[in-house]
């Protein structure tokens, strides 16, 4: 099995760039497997199964679509034909519901399409797994099987993002800018209700900031305490955390969300036990369940 993140290029027509969706220089993580005839069903249900744990992080449902052999292939038809079982066991395997979409294959070999929903269920193609029976007899590849006669590999292209600029731009329109605590670039502002507790919400963002999180502050003495926790909702900062007189006195942080959700005030140790909770547990509403 080889995978990398490989750098490619298509020259796509000006006016058909859009965004991060179609570029004509992009990153995929791209993965090739080679194996017999005999492993493709369960080479095919572990990258169905990478499948699902990739995007249920990010709470993503997908459909799986099983393209056949078309009317112009390549190779022979009984391959075709056990290829194609192979996938259809394996999704069967998988727990998946799938469909059928005759003769919509690659010339090289079948294909599972996966079409990824957002949360307002509109339909993406990013990730794909394709059988290619082809390359291993444009590059003569062979293994000595267990009878000692060289015999023909299977190819299994495997991409499970597809594009990383696509894929970051279907999250971004998924989650419309609000980024989940684990994800987001800006998980936490500390804002002081008065420029002489600076000092302390500076010392705060730099107890925040080493423990591993991405926190700014807002030192603008020109600001309303009002206007700062208005900018900072505006700017999707998952956590606004306010200081002043008794926070200060009780090395404490009083802690609002970016949609003006008071949890009140709370120490700094449990704080960041807290946020390192949401980190490694990926938690999609750290708003609301703190």
């Amino acid at each position: 099995r080889f995978a990398d993140f490989g750098v490619l290029h298509r020259n796509e027509l000006s006016g058909a760039l859009t965004g991060l969706t179609r570029v004509r220089r992009f990153q995929q993580d791209d993965a090739h497997i080679f194996c017999t005839n005999e492993q493709i069903m369960d080479e095919i249900v572990g990258a169905i199964d990478f499948l699902k744990t990739v995007y249920s992080v990010f709470g993503f449902t997908f459909d799986l679509v099983l393209s056949t052999r078309p009317e112009k292939f390549l190779g022979e038809a009984k391959v075709w034909d056990d290829a194609e079982e192979a996938l259809k066991n394996a999704l069967n395997k998988s727990g998946s519901k799938w469909t059928l979409n005759p003769g919509d294959g690659a010339f090289y070999g079948p294909k599972i399409d996966i079409t990824v929903k957002d949360a307002l269920r509109r339909p993406y193609q990013c990730a794909t797994i394709q059988l290619d029976f082809q390359l291993p007899i444009r590059f003569d590849l062979k293994y000595t099987g267990e009878d000692s006669a060289p015999k023909r590999p299977v190819i299994i292209h495997r991409a499970i993002l597809g594009s990383v600029e696509r894929f970051i731009a279907i999250l971004t329109e998924n989650y419309a800018g609000k980024w989940p605590f684990w994800l987001s670039p800006r998980q936490a502002i500390v804002l002081a209700i008065h420029p002489s507790f600076d000092e302390y919400a500076e010392s705060i963002r730099k107890s925040l900031h080493s423990a591993g999180f991405q926190v700014d502050i807002e030192l603008d003495p020109g600001l309303t305490i009002n206007k700062k926790v208005r900018n900072a909702q505006l700017a999707q900062y998952n956590f606004i955390l306010v200081v002043g007189e008794k926070e200060k006195e009780n090395n404490t942080v009083n802690v609002r969300t970016r949609d003006n959700k008071r949890h009140g005030e709370c120490s700094l140790d449990v704080l960041i036990e807290k946020f390192n909770k949401f980190k490694t547990e990926r938690t999609s509403n750290a708003e609301e369940s703190f």
